[in-house]
Formats: C-alpha cells, structure tokens, sequence
C-alpha cells in the first residue's frame, strides 16, 4: 500500500524548501507493509530550476540487502562532484560520504531515497542540458520484507529509471532471474493500468553489476568478461525447461540493452571490519581498478540515456507526474499481488525460502572454502559439501511455506541441484589453490625432458642409434611444449591450447607416472618382506 504526504498549501509549485545537499527520502517505508510517496520532498528536487524544464536521466542501483548499494552510489557521487577528473577518487584516506550505509548483517536503506543535487550534463548528440539523478533503493528481501513489498521497489525503480543497476553477489543465480522476471512483470503491468503507451520494451537499460567474482579465470573482470558470462547465462537452449526459457525472453522483451559487469572481491576491511569508512587505503587494489573502470563507464554518454516512457522523452516535471500516477496504481491495489504472477500463489513463498536456503548453503561453504582459505583435501571438502547440504536442507523446510509438501519438494529438490552445482565450483576454485596440482604440468614435462636426456645418453653409450635418436626427438618435443605452457600463462593468450597441454600432461601422470609408482612401491614392498623372512629363518637355523 502506497500513500502521498502533500503540502497544505494550495499553489503546485509551493513547497517546503529543504537542504538539497544530501540524500531525501522520496518513498517511506512505514514499516507495515505499505509506502508513502513524499512528494514534496520529490518535489523539491524534480521542480527545481536545474530539473524542471530539463531531459532527466535517473541512475537507480537496485538488489539485495547488504550487498553494498549505497556504497557503489557514493562512488558515482564522488566521481560526478569531482566532474569526472583524473584524480575524482581522491586521497587514500578520505572517507566516503553522501548516501548513508554501513557494515553488518541489518538493513541500512529503507524505501527510497534520491540524492538532492542534480548534476547538470550536456547532452554530446542534441546540446541540450540533461540533469543527472542518483537513487538508492531498499535492499530485496530483507527479513523485515515481503514479496510485495520488494516486488514493489523493485518495479518502481525500474519503471522510472533510465539506468537500473541490479547488484548482485558472486555469480548470477537462476534464482536472481527469477526475481528479475517477478519484479519487471510487475513494473510492466502498473505501466500497462496506467493506460500509457507502452513500447515494446518498456524499460531502458538493465546493468547487471556481479560483486565478488571468483572465476577471473573463465571470464575476465570489467564489461567485456561480464558481456561474454552473460550471453552464456542468458542464452537460450532447445534442452531447456520451457520455464527457464520463458525468463530469458522474458528479459530480452523488457529492456533495450542489457549489459553486465565484473567486480573482484574488495578485501577482509571492506567486508567484516565494523570500522571501515570507505577509505582507499583499506579496499582491495584489484576493486579499487575495477571501480575506476566501473563508474565511469556506468556514467558514461553511451549508458546515460535521457529518461523515456512510451517514446516520450522526459522532463523533470513530467517525471514528477509519472511518480504519482505509478504510486496511485498500487495505492489502490489494482495490481494483483506478485506471487500470483508466477502462477501460483505459494510459489514465490518456496523462492524465497529457496533463496535463503541457498544463502545459507554459500555461507556455510564461504566459512571452509571461500575467501581467503587454503587448499582443503578431498574428503574434508566432500565432509564439509554434505554438512553445509544439510544446513541448507534444514533452513529451508524450517520456514513456512504454502502449498503443500508437493510444492516444497518441487523447490527442494531444486535446492539439491543448485547446490550440486555450486559444489562443482566450489572443487574448481580449491583446485585452483592446490599448489601441486598447478604445477603438475611443468613438473611432469621437465620428468620426460630429464628421463628422455638421460636415457638419450645411455642409449648412445651402448650404440643404440635409433632409440637414442626416439629419445632426443621426445626430448625436444617436451622441450617446445614446456615452452609454449610457460608463454601462454604468463601472457594469458590460447587458454584452449594450455588446457590442451594439461590433459596431455594428466595423461601421462595418470597413465605412465603413477602406474610405475606403484610398481616400484610393490616391487619394493615384496622384495623388504622377501628379505626379512629369509633373515629371520636364517636367525631360526
């Protein structure tokens, strides 16, 4: 439910003026489930002399709690307040100010909220002054929210954005694209009561934003990694569940471009430490490069679009007036509710349950596996999968869920398979941290170039040409092809040829190296025990 707090002043463009240097609360969340658009407040910034009459692009991040919105929209307001210099992210340690956020495990943001100060733009293709606005939204699926009342923020600031950044942590999930369907349909339908003409994609720019990215090795960070991981995510397939391919069109057929970036893990201070203030000095290099390829690419002419609604470009005055007539919509609750969209009204109860219980599961695996822990062995990593399996298991079927059990089983089965499927990244990135086994391949080719240079000598020694001459030619062949390993990893060119030397080098170690490991460990085995029992019956004599 979504209420309108008005001035009592009868004149329209009469408003309490208030300090427009800072963010202001544009939707309240009253805390029972319903809203209020506070459109003076609104008002203050979108009739202001530097937005009325002007284009408006609206910049809004949206996405789950805690992961880190406003803090990625104080970097966009730092770069903007320094005019996209060189140096626009200041010193080490300064402190990074404007929407208000924090660490810990409660939610910061209620409702939302847009930045004061318009920054004026202008436009390279038409000349004329756009007025950029920032707007942080209140994170989904907080345990103090339902379905609708993320479904709700969500859609709003999608249906009155130009740019939507939708925050996401580590990978893109099935689960992440699920909401996304649920959210914009949503969108969509209010856009759709308010008898406005709708174009064919009613949304703009759809800006995947995937934090903590473990998988450089797969796809690089920055835009050109996430464009290639997001077309093999949204990619759709003949063997697909109709379902899965109806959230992929879905996507395609609700927004113009899609686009999708990569960040790194911004380091231990940002992520657990209470104190952190959003000093340089304590975040990661690897994220503080990814950010100053990251904002100003988001903030970009290329991304920033003037704001439009059925191929009407907007002015602020008449974003003001779209605001109201959304809030209208679902203040009379013409819309049915969310979960009814996904066909059934238990379904998105077994989601969200689904989601928490696969948070539960990356927790609990992040405590063994994730971060910064070393190598684990197989069995303590096969032991620590079933235990975190179990946790999940038991988090999901403790949250009530409507229903029935037919439906939740639907959903947990589902669960078994994500977390199977997490599993095997999980084996991926400990392998990558099994210093043996990195090594493997060298280790094995320089075996086979000393084996070979010395078997090359005996063989000459004892004229035996032609086999010498085998060895000398596997010799150099080992050679070029430790070589050519060592080039490719070091420039990070030809992957698919250095896998290709991996499963060669596998082959061996597996075929060859190991077979007479135990060979001689056998042979040796026997002839120890053959030794001692002749000695001891040498002893009884």
């Amino acid at each position: 439910m979504v209420q309108t707090v008005r001035n009592d002043s009868s004149e329209s463009d009469s408003f309490e003026v208030i300090n427009t240097n800072g963010p202001i609360q544009i939707i309240k969340d009253n805390g029972d489930h319903t809203f209020t658009l506070c459109e003076n407040d609104l008002s203050t910034i979108l009739m202001s002399p530097l937005v009325k009459d002007n284009d408006v692009v609206v910049v809004s991040v949206a996405g789950a709690f805690r992961k880190g919105k406003s803090f990625l929209l104080d970097w966009f307001l730092r770069y903007l307040m320094n005019e996209g210099k060189d140096n626009w992210m200041g010193n080490e340690e300064e402190e990074l100010t404007g929407f208000k956020w924090r660490g810990g495990a409660n939610r910061e943001t209620s409702g939302i909220w847009m930045w004061g100060q318009p920054f004026l733009k202008t436009n390279p293709i038409t000349g004329k002054k756009v007025a950029i606005l920032l707007m942080d939204t209140q994170g989904t699926f907080d345990n103090q929210s339902i379905v609708r009342d993320s479904a709700t923020i969500f859609a709003l600031s999608t249906m009155l954005s130009s740019i939507q950044v939708y925050n996401i942590s580590q990978q893109v999930r099935e689960d992440d694209l699920q909401h996304l369907h649920l959210f914009t349909d949503y969108g969509r339908l209010a856009m759709q009561s308010d008898d406005a003409e709708i174009s064919s994609k009613p949304f703009q720019r759809l800006e995947i934003l995937i934090r903590d990215w473990a998988f450089e090795y797969e796809y690089p960070l920055g835009s050109g990694g996430g464009k290639e991981y997001l077309e093999s995510i949204l990619e759709i397939k003949e063997t697909q569940h109709e379902e899965l391919q109806e959230v992929r069109k879905h996507i395609a057929k609700c927004f113009e471009n899609v686009g999708c970036f990569l960040l790194p893990y911004p380091g231990r201070k940002v992520a657990s430490k209470p104190e952190f203030r959003g000093r340089l000095s304590d975040i990661d290099p690897d994220f503080v490069d990814g950010l100053k390829n990251l904002v100003p690419y988001y903030l970009s002419d290329s991304c920033l679009k003037p704001k439009r609604i059925g191929g009407q470009t907007l002015k602020g005055k008449d974003l003001l007036h779209y605001f109201k007539s959304y809030i209208k919509i679902y203040q009379q609750d013409e819309l049915p509710e969310p979960k009814t969209m996904l066909r059934a009204t238990a379904e998105a109860n077994n989601l969200a349950a689904l989601a928490a219980a696969q948070e539960k599961y990356i927790e609990e695996m992040d405590k063994r596996v994730g971060g910064d822990n070393g190598y684990v062995n197989e069995t303590d990593l096969n032991t620590h999968h079933a235990e975190s399996c179990e946790v999940a298991e038991k988090e999901f079927n403790s949250s009530k869920k409507l229903g029935g059990t037919e439906l939740s089983d639907q959903y947990l089965n589902k669960l078994i398979l994500y977390m199977d499927e997490q599993f095997k990244q999980y084996v991926k990135v400990n392998e990558s941290k099994n210093i043996f086994k990195a090594a493997r391949t060298p280790i094995t080719l320089f075996i086979v170039i000393f084996t070979t240079h010395v078997a090359h000598g005996l063989l000459s020694f004892m004229y035996l040409g032609p086999l010498a001459i085998m060895c000398n030619i596997v010799f150099w062949a080992a050679m070029v092809t430790l070589g050519t390993w060592v080039l490719i990893k070091w420039r990070g060119e030809h992957q698919d040829i250095a896998k290709r030397i991996d499963e060669i080098a596998d082959f061996i170690w597996e075929q060859g190296f190991t077979p007479l490991y135990f060979l001689v460990l056998t042979s040796g085995t026997a002839l120890a025990i053959k030794q001692a029992q002749q000695k001891s019956s040498s002893k009884k004599k």
